[in-house]
């Protein structure tokens, strides 16, 4: 596996040992307004993962820790639902720890490895309506919007477009 690291964050697979954490990232209010809602139940949520590790092996899935550089966990972001040439991303927050680039560097690790590690040509992703900061960060980083329902926004992009992008923030990256 290529390693996926950049300026100040680091990305990691889960372990069951980041259960405690994972579920206070999806039970704090100011993070999952925008994320399917989750029970409050360490076991449930190291069973999940436990669950997710065999798809992990299969490669069918990939669920990170995103960490500073130091090894503080400060967000996740999943890999998922493959499909031909294309992946989907989501599942990402990032809490008070993060770094001031957290962000961009954590999407551009993503494509790293979506288009790097596991030779996708292209990925879609969706992002509820109202998320109006991450739909802005999507756009300017020149994500496509496809289509949408009731619901989300969907959207698509490619290598190409990543490449130029991660040329215009290379200072930052």
């Amino acid at each position: 596996m290529i390693a996926l690291k950049s300026k100040s964050i680091q990305f990691r697979l889960i372990t069951e040992s980041d259960a405690e954490f994972v579920l206070s990232l999806r039970l704090d209010s100011k993070y999952n307004e925008f994320l399917s809602q989750v029970g409050a139940d360490l076991q449930s949520q190291k069973t999940w993962i436990s669950s997710y590790k065999k798809d992990e092996k299969l490669g069918v899935q990939y669920y990170f820790i995103i960490e500073r550089l130091d090894g503080t966990p400060c967000g996740t972001v999943r890999l998922y639902d493959f499909r031909n040439d294309s992946f989907c991303w989501g599942s990402w927050i990032l809490n008070n720890d993060k770094t001031k680039y957290a962000a961009l560097e954590s999407a551009f690790l993503v494509y790293k490895f979506g288009f790097e590690e596991l030779n996708f040509r292209s990925c879609h992703f969706d992002v509820m309506k109202g998320n109006e900061q991450v739909l802005s960060f999507h756009e300017k980083l020149g994500a496509k919007r496809t289509g949408e329902d009731e619901h989300n926004f969907y959207f698509k992009i490619d290598p190409k477009t990543i490449n130029i992008m991660r040329k215009k923030y290379n200072r930052i990256i």
